[in-house]
């Protein structure tokens, strides 16, 4: 691998990449923002939104597909040359989103205690935990709404508004946590509050700038069922792929929860880290579904292939630059989000497991994101569900039956990393996704 020379994409990759990056990393600053402010608000209430981050993580996360797919589908209409359809695209989206998003709303205040006692809350803890999930989960049609803007808006190869929308939502987001909670004496219902509120703000910028792009190529704004169906199809399949990494992600936290208050504020810490991480990483695997999306669109699987490889070669230089900094910088980490020494400790240990699997995790993440945008989505939720249930559970309620402890249960998510690069990898080095043309 020469990563030095040069490449004919490496300019659109830049263009795409970049703007991408600084968007995704603006993401998980809502949850990062509310993890270092709630985490000086004692251990109890911490631990609390640790159990309530790590669901609406999941639950929030499962519906990624809303941007996966329709990035994907309105890439390759781009790449044909059919503008119009591509914004009919985008408009199934965002009602499918609204949808979704009202079910999830109704599903998360009902069921709120219950998601707290099954994730394992301590007694001290429930109450928080239940306090938090109802207010943000207020927040599920917004946040789906931009998942499904931004997948719009990636697909017609324009990252650049989605980090100007990221942006100004995050720093909205963090103006609002600080008043809320200290200015107001809020506390933990304050934080979930400034996030509901930002992701207000985020959804409107979304519907906005997509009613221009309608009403510019002269398409409708109504939901149209037979697009929504598709929309919904496809969606399906990465919604498995999608469920069994969240399954994963809700395991890890539920054993992290039952070996005590410590360990889950720790895992919530290596858990936010290796998030952020990973959807920084995830600025090339953007860039690669869009681009691979296009080309293939316009029936150049050459072009789309050797996009691909420059894409794969790039994020492993960037891997392992992102496991250094994260080995260097553990120790002053853990102290931004905690005072507790005993979870300073433990927090500090498990971030040097996060920095070892970045090289692997930025590979899975690009070939993932060329395969999404190849629309090979099948294969994707087959590939997930061995590596969560074949590889991760076994080895995770191992350590749990063990009572191994949280250390124990990182070196099982690692070994589900490496589960996902050996799948990733098999299916990138054939030839089946790279099929052509406006549609899969």
């Amino acid at each position: 691998m020469r990563i030095a020379r040069q490449s004919p994409h490496d300019r659109e990759i830049v263009r795409l990449a970049v703007p991408a990056f600084f968007a995704l990393i603006a993401e998980p600053l809502y949850l990062l923002a509310d993890t270092a402010i709630v985490g000086h608000l004692g251990t109890s209430k911490f631990a609390g939104f640790a159990v309530a981050g790590t669901v609406l993580t999941a639950a929030f996360g499962i519906f990624n597909f809303l941007a996966y797919s329709t990035t994907s589908a309105v890439a390759r209409q781009v790449g044909a040359g059919n503008r119009k359809a591509a914004a009919h695209l985008g408009v199934d989206g965002l009602w499918l989103a609204v949808g979704l998003g009202v079910a999830l709303t109704v599903l998360g205040l009902v069921l709120a205690p219950a998601i707290a006692e099954v994730m394992g809350a301590s007694a001290r803890a429930r109450p928080f935990a239940v306090t938090y999930l109802r207010i943000s989960i207020l927040g599920a049609p917004l946040l789906l709404l931009t998942l499904a803007g931004a997948g719009y808006l990636r697909g017609t190869q324009d990252t650049r508004t989605t980090l100007v929308i990221a942006v100004a939502a995050n720093a909205v987001n963090l103006l609002l946590e600080v008043v809320l909670v200290y200015g107001l004496d809020l506390g933990l219902a304050g934080s979930a509050w400034g996030t509901v509120l930002a992701q207000l703000g985020a959804a409107a910028a979304y519907v906005w700038v997509i009613a221009r792009a309608v009403r510019r190529v002269g398409a409708s704004a109504r939901p149209d069922a037979a697009g929504i169906r598709g929309n919904a199809v496809v969606g399906s399949r990465l919604i498995v792929r999608t469920g069994s990494l969240l399954i994963a992600f809700l395991v890890a936290g539920a054993i992290a929860a039952r070996f005590g208050d410590d360990d889950v504020a720790a895992h919530q810490i290596a858990m936010q880290v290796n998030l952020f991480l990973a959807l920084g990483l995830d600025a090339i695997a953007i860039a690669a579904q869009a681009m691979v999306g296009k080309f293939l669109g316009g029936d150049t699987a050459d072009v789309a292939r050797a996009a691909a490889r420059r894409m794969i070669e790039i994020s492993i230089v960037v891997g392992i630059a992102a496991g250094v900094v994260v080995a260097l910088t553990s120790p002053w980490l853990v102290r931004i989000f905690t005072p507790d020494p005993e979870v300073q400790h433990l927090a500090e240990q498990v971030l040097w497991i996060v920095a070892a699997i970045q090289p692997m995790a930025a590979v899975v993440f690009v070939i993932d994101g060329v395969l999404i945008g190849a629309g090979d989505a099948g294969y994707l939720a087959l590939a997930m569900m061995v590596a969560t249930f074949v590889v991760f559970l076994p080895l995770a309620l191992v350590v749990y039956a063990l009572d191994a402890g949280l250390l124990w249960l990182w070196a099982a998510i690692a070994a589900w990393v490496v589960a996902r690069l050996v799948g990733m990898l098999g299916r990138f080095l054939g030839s089946q996704w790279a099929v052509t043309g406006a549609s899969r």
